[in-house]
């Protein structure tokens, strides 16, 4: 038997969780109605999810609106660890709202006297690996393990209470994110880097590697599953031109997914870079650009002919009215050239923006360094939602740099970036909470 709270964040810890939340459960969060994790989808940026798909399934020919996402669970016990294989995320846009369903179904060390019940006073802990697994722990009312939780306040996200990895800690994630971003701004001028897989640091030339030096100054390595960067935190560097004024020099880059439909998907970016791209504009011979700003408000670009529209999303109510929709550029006989889906879109953008801390940077050369400036801009509880709305006023964009070099030879070079950006001014539109932090 896990004897206390305390006892149970060490073995989470134990199993791998980087990240540890709790939910106080409500009288219908049970395997029958299942777990309710809030009215929009912000849950999804907490749990880690595999690909979203649309539920065809429906009772007597009736068509079901919503939208599903496996979940890789396990629950743990003082015994170890007993795999949930149907565990996953019930989506419903029209409410909208996210819940936690089949938990119990084929998982025979599943708490099921919890679980089962609607009795007040359960709780639900949840573990995150940096793999994307989960691992759940359900306790009733008079356990040592509730009394503790329930006794205490904790920081919330959402519906979630965010716990310490270990409670004979008492900095947050929070805090300790501060203190090293405070440690590296005392370090002033700092060189490029980039921190490899084994985690020893190498020189980095290119001029992108703001983000780069203060990920390996955090001790951030890259990994297959795109996790937050520091303990549930994504971290994301700005170029300034000086800290006082905060001058940006460029907007802030959101996410960089690729097109999933159009002739972009469909025929290959050689052939799209063929029909909508344009002479360089600085006349580098033998190559071809596609770029420019592209959002919901503008006409179609004068050098590509394409322009933006949304379809599926109610830009009155700020819901989805069908999940298969998404963003498309079309030209101007409607034929689409490229596509995104919301559900593509919801798993970029779910991944790394839950809690989000934006530091100013400064870059000088010969040789290439950064230095990080003390005004930190902490955001947290995004939701996709909020993205949409942003997206369909405009403020969030498609400004793609995309190109082809050598382009008649037989071996043409072809740089893609799909990028989705945000003026700095605009980033607290995306979140429920913001807060200007000097170090």
């Amino acid at each position: 038997m896990v004897a206390s709270l305390g006892q149970l964040l060490d073995q989470m810890r134990h199993h791998g969780a980087s990240r540890i939340y709790a939910k106080k459960l409500a009288p219908n969060d049970n395997s029958k109605n299942q777990v309710f994790l809030g009215r929009d989808f912000s849950a999804l940026n907490i749990i880690p999810h595999g690909e979203i798909y649309t539920d065809d399934t429906g009772i007597a020919g009736a068509v079901r609106d919503r939208a599903k996402a496996p979940v890789r669970f396990s629950w743990i016990d003082a015994d170890g660890r007993h795999l949930a294989p149907n565990t996953g995320l019930i989506l419903y846009p029209k409410y909208p709202e996210v819940r936690l369903s089949g938990f119990l179904l084929g998982s025979r060390g599943a708490p099921n006297e919890i679980m089962r019940v609607r009795d007040a006073g359960r709780v639900l802990i949840l573990g995150i690996t940096a793999e994307g697994e989960v691992q759940g722990y359900a306790a009733g009312a008079e356990h040592p393990v509730a009394r503790e939780l329930n006794a205490r306040d904790w920081p919330t996200i959402g519906v979630f209470l965010e716990l310490p990895l270990t409670l004979d800690r008492a900095e947050s994630p929070r805090d300790r994110l501060l203190s090293e971003l405070r440690r590296i701004c005392g370090l002033q001028w700092i060189a490029s880097q980039k921190l490899a897989r084994d985690g020893t640091k190498a020189p980095y030339a290119a001029r992108n590697g703001g983000g780069y030096t203060l990920e390996a100054e955090l001790g951030i390595t890259p990994n297959g599953y795109a996790e937050p960067d520091f303990m549930g935190w994504e971290v994301k560097q700005y170029g300034v031109t000086d800290f006082m004024a905060f001058r940006t020099k460029s907007p802030v880059t959101l996410m960089t997914p690729e097109p999933t439909g159009g002739i972009y998907r469909d025929e290959g970016i050689a052939e799209f870079l063929k029909l909508f791209g344009y002479p360089d504009q600085a006349g580098v011979p033998d190559r071809f650009n596609f770029g420019g700003r592209y959002d919901c408000r503008r006409e179609a670009n004068h050098l590509t002919g394409l322009r933006m529209v949304l379809t599926g999303y109610d830009e009155a109510s700020g819901k989805i009215t069908d999940l298969n929709g998404g963003m498309s550029l079309i030209n101007a006989n409607d034929a689409v050239a490229a596509s995104w889906t919301f559900k593509g879109l919801m798993a970029h953008w779910n991944r790394k923006h839950a809690q989000a801390a934006y530091v100013p940077s400064l870059f000088r050369t010969p040789p290439p360094e950064y230095s990080y400036g003390a005004q930190v801009l902490l955001c947290e509880q995004t939701d996709f939602l909020l993205f949409l709305k942003a997206f369909a006023s405009g403020t969030v964009y498609y400004d793609p740099a995309i190109k082809v070099e050598n382009a008649s030879s037989p071996a043409p070079q072809i740089k893609r970036r799909s990028q989705f950006r945000v003026a700095h001014a605009d980033l607290t539109g995306l979140y429920e909470r913001h807060e200007s932090v000097r170090l």
